[in-house]
């Protein structure tokens, strides 16, 4: 077999057959195919797409590339939820313990962040103490005893996917649906679980910023789940704004743990369920959604789903006096605010000049190397719809220096107010099964 003839097969756009497939991951991830011949083949791609069968084939030989999480000694139908990212994205902190709280195994495993804010493992690390390196064993342990545990993603899941991404980032192929898709999915089932539902974000906060483009991503990653053998369901959700009021790691830990006291905050409380829901019927806990999200429901307002997570914190060892009194969590030394230059109503908001704001602050990483500071971060005090005077706050901002000039200028950037009230915007589009 040669590359060259694989790589004019998919130019011609012909499909390629599991054999031809398995051959290229293979020796890339080996080193014995080259780059320049690599990049011929995704150009490839990217121009003449991949069929159904030749994405789930791809992700199977991605996911046949390096290690794969052997979660047999866990109790129960095992379920975990991927977001494709966003701004304020804390839903993992809610649907966890929600789902653990009917009994439901949620095995995790995470990466940190690179961009705007910290990932999930740096969020949970503003909980001093808090430990994500653990043993495999201590891992299926804290999940058969919890329901619930989250630990940081071994460094051999799926190594072919890792040397592509790298690849499509210099070779412009990076915003290919099937690559995208392929490359999410790859480490998803290498990760172990049996049952997986993808919250695909929309909007100028999102990778995807268009519904359509978000659709055909989740229809695409839906696919791929079902033909490899796992029960998935990809739900449509905002990303038009931020989620929640908090952007940062301490600050959107703090927010979580009030949605789960009780703090009706709409859309992390909707999102929430919805996503739990889903993951409870794909485990079998329940027969249908409305029985689900009615009984989830019922453990958000009475304590279970927020004992699950102090109990998950615990477990891991993380400081649980920061949970029961959330001022205890790290704090920036100023707060500054970004206040309203005209009357009006708020009509937009770009999601991702808030997260490059909060970056700024030292909330994310512009490069892997970058130190996170827990403490910093952003409070939205208006949403889209929301009424505005001249002089209000639009957002406050967390910062270590008094005059935060470039998280400032993207912050007023990112509003806009016009006279005309603005309708509410949607937040769960569609869910594709």
């Amino acid at each position: 077999m040669r590359m060259v003839d694989i790589i004019s097969k998919k130019r011609n756009g012909d499909e390629l057959n599991e054999q031809e497939i398995a051959f290229f991951i293979d020796g890339y991830t080996k080193g014995t195919i080259p780059d320049y011949q690599v990049s011929a083949l995704l150009m490839a791609i990217y121009f003449n797409g991949m069929t159904e069968k030749e994405t789930a084939t791809l992700t199977q030989a991605m996911v046949d590339s390096g290690e794969t999480i052997d979660l047999s000694k866990i109790e129960g139908h095992i379920v975990d939820k991927h977001s494709t990212g966003g701004v304020g994205d804390k839903i993992t902190f809610i649907t966890g313990p929600l789902v653990a709280s009917v009994g439901v195994p949620v095995a995790k495993m995470s990466g940190r962040g690179l961009g705007h804010t910290g990932g999930t493992l740096d969020k949970l690390e503003s909980i001093s103490g808090f430990n994500i390196e653990m043993t495999k064993e201590e891992f299926i342990q804290n999940v058969n005893t919890n329901k619930l545990s989250v630990a940081g993603q071994t460094g051999n899941l799926a190594p072919a996917d890792k040397k592509l991404y790298a690849l499509r980032d210099v070779t412009a192929t990076v915003d290919s649906i099937p690559l995208i898709a392929g490359s999410i999915m790859s480490k998803k089932l290498a990760s172990g679980a049996a049952s997986i539902v993808l919250d695909v974000k929309t909007g100028s906060g999102a990778f995807m910023k268009t519904l359509e483009e978000s659709k055909e991503l989740a229809r695409e990653m839906v696919n791929i789940g079902n033909n490899l053998g796992r029960n998935t369901i990809g739900v449509i959700s905002d990303m038009s704004q931020p989620l929640g009021y908090e952007v940062g790691n301490a600050n959107e830990i703090k927010e979580a743990v009030e949605v789960l006291q009780g703090k009706k905050v709409d859309d992390l409380r909707r999102l929430g369920l919805e996503l739990a829901a889903h993951m409870t019927v794909l485990a079998g806990a329940f027969s249908d959604y409305e029985q689900a999200y009615h009984n989830l429901e019922a453990n958000l307002d009475n304590g279970k789903a927020f004992q699950a997570f102090r109990t998950f914190v615990k477990a891991q060892g993380g400081n649980i006096e920061m949970i029961d009194d959330l001022s205890k969590l790290p704090k920036a030394k100023y707060d500054v605010e970004v206040k309203a230059e005209t009357d009006g109503y708020v009509s937009e908001i770009d999601a991702e000049a808030i997260g490059i704001a909060a970056m700024y602050l030292g909330a994310g990483r512009a490069t892997k190397d970058d130190e996170i500071d827990h403490s910093v971060g952003v409070t939205l005090m208006k949403k889209i719809g929301d009424p505005v005077k001249a002089g209000e706050p639009l957002v406050v901002l967390h910062s270590q220096t008094e005059n935060p000039e470039d998280s400032v200028a993207k912050v007023q950037h990112a509003y806009n107010i016009t006279a005309e009230e603005t309708a509410p915007i949607e937040l769960i589009y569609e869910v594709i099964k």
